[in-house]
């Protein structure tokens, strides 16, 4: 029979084990849906729009492979968006551990090709996708073109919804991958506004929430949506995500961020980088309503 002291020294030595094998094998697997309700200010009264975001897919195989994608697109049609985003990095960069197998943009853009939604499916590029196996961002561009899945690279283009016009606007990534210089072009983007209908800008990083205020002075940006970090990815209970790939630390980790009256939503992601585990960050399908308009759907 085990005395306590050595249930516990047993159970001590186990620990790190089962949390590895979850976060291994289990929560990479989970899909969960994230709902956010925004209603910031200078949005149009009454008009509700229902945003879903998929971020950070890293295409690789077994842990994020186009049949996985495929699921991770029906899921979201299931909840009958009005416009999904993709928030960029599809290419994987996490090694092979040699089991694995990077998935091909083209496989990639034709499971994504699935999604539907009224106003259409709008990608960003992100840093992963102008690496080097993306080169440059041209894999990406050309496997989505194929498939009608416009890239937005500092484009504004103006979309309705019951008559009500709003702004897309898609921003170049703010890391440049093998260019190693910001290729975003926000001031630009904004200048390709043509009338004083409200704009969500759609960027990679989170860090370009900081530089708002200064490039949009007149408030045109009713929200932010973004993805990049993973939520940190490895989320240490009593400590918080492991590490943050963004110049400000956690401040922009994950979630819902109001600064200044500004709205920001950032993705947790679907896939993974470094090392292939998640842990307290699940893969999530992000859906956010904007607007006062309506309600969430259950």
């Amino acid at each position: 029979m085990l005395s306590r002291r050595h249930f516990l020294l047993k159970a001590g030595l186990a620990t790190p084990f089962l949390f590895g094998g979850y976060a291994f094998a289990v929560e990479p697997q989970r899909l969960v849906v994230t709902r956010y309700r925004v209603v910031p200010e200078g949005w149009p009264a009454g008009s509700m729009l229902r945003i879903a975001v998929l971020a950070d897919i890293h295409a690789i195989n077994p842990w994020m492979s186009s049949s996985h994608i495929e699921r991770i697109a029906r899921a979201t049609n299931a909840l009958d968006p009005d416009i999904v985003l993709l928030a960029g990095d599809y290419e994987a960069s996490m090694p092979l551990f040699g089991i694995g197998s990077y998935v091909s943009m083209e496989d990639c853009a034709k499971a994504l090709s699935l999604l539907r939604a009224p106003l259409g499916v709008h990608a960003v590029l992100g840093n992963h996708d102008l690496g080097r196996r993306g080169r440059g961002g041209d894999n990406v561009r050309r496997a989505f073109a194929a498939f009608d899945i416009p890239v937005l690279e500092n484009e504004a283009v103006r979309l309705e919804k019951g008559g009500v016009g709003f702004w897309l606007l898609g921003l170049g990534d703010q890391w440049g991958g093998i260019h190693l210089r910001r290729l975003d072009d926000l001031p630009g983007t904004l200048a390709q506004m043509s009338d004083g209908s409200p704009a969500i800008l759609l960027a990679h990083e989170p860090d370009i929430f900081a530089e708002l205020p200064m490039l949009d002075r007149g408030r045109r940006v009713a929200l932010t949506i973004c993805g990049h970090t993973h939520g940190g990815q490895v989320r240490i209970p009593f400590y918080g995500p492991r590490g943050v790939p963004s110049r400000y630390g956690r401040r922009f980790v994950y979630g819902h961020i109001v600064e200044d009256d500004r709205h920001l939503v950032v993705s947790g992601g679907l896939g993974m980088t470094g090392l292939p585990v998640r842990f307290g960050v699940p893969p999530e399908i992000v859906m956010i309503t904007l607007g006062a308009g309506g309600s969430p759907a259950a």
